[in-house]
């Protein structure tokens, strides 16, 4: 009846229940919940800080833009202007 079960996968099958048990306990333990809870605290500071560089890099690129925008209407303007001297030179 128990020749079909082969020795090593049952060793290993065990030895899997056994390390998988272990490490539940582990992983469930207070220092590990400690470790989790200062990981979930550093990522959360780093979000934080990631988030303040991107409004102000999001800022200057709206204060770019602007600027920008500005300097295209008054090239424009310049422009116009220039067409419409010249018009009138050729009257």
């Amino acid at each position: 009846m128990f020749s079909c079960i082969d020795g090593k996968k049952l060793a290993l099958f065990l030895g899997g229940v056994v390390f998988g048990t272990a490490g539940i306990k582990v992983l469930s333990s207070k220092d590990a919940k400690r470790v989790y809870t200062k990981c979930t605290a550093a990522a959360l500071r780093t979000k934080d800080s990631i988030m303040k560089t991107v409004t102000t890099i999001q800022e200057n690129a709206e204060d770019v833009l602007a600027e920008a925008k500005k300097i295209n209407e008054e090239r424009a303007k310049n422009d116009a202007s220039q067409i419409i001297d010249g018009a009138q030179d050729e009257e």
